[in-house]
């Protein structure tokens, strides 16, 4: 008889227990579920971000553009063929050069 009042509180007291952890675990997922969806939100954000750093990059390092800085904001003038000085060096090294 003992055994099985034993029983029946070990029942009782359990069950509301693990009613308990059950309801602690969905909250505790549910906020953790929030903050992944928060990260990967920012993660979108950060990769567009990214992106349009890598295009801007992509426009300011053109040759054209840098041409066009050149010409026509520093007042540089292309040098003719004809004034360009091409120095090779050969393998010889008498100077430690």
């Amino acid at each position: 008889m003992k055994k099985r009042y034993f029983f029946l509180y070990l029942m009782v007291f359990t069950i509301p227990i693990l009613l308990a952890l059950t309801a602690w675990q969905s909250a505790r997922y549910q906020n953790l579920f929030r903050e992944v969806k928060r990260l990967e939100q920012m993660q979108a954000e950060w990769v567009e971000s990214n992106k349009r750093y890598v295009a801007d990059i992509a426009e300011y390092s053109s040759p054209q553009r840098i041409v066009d800085i050149a010409e026509n904001k520093l007042g540089l003038k292309r040098i003719r063929p004809e004034y360009l000085l091409q120095v090779k060096i050969t393998e010889g090294r008498e100077h430690g050069f």
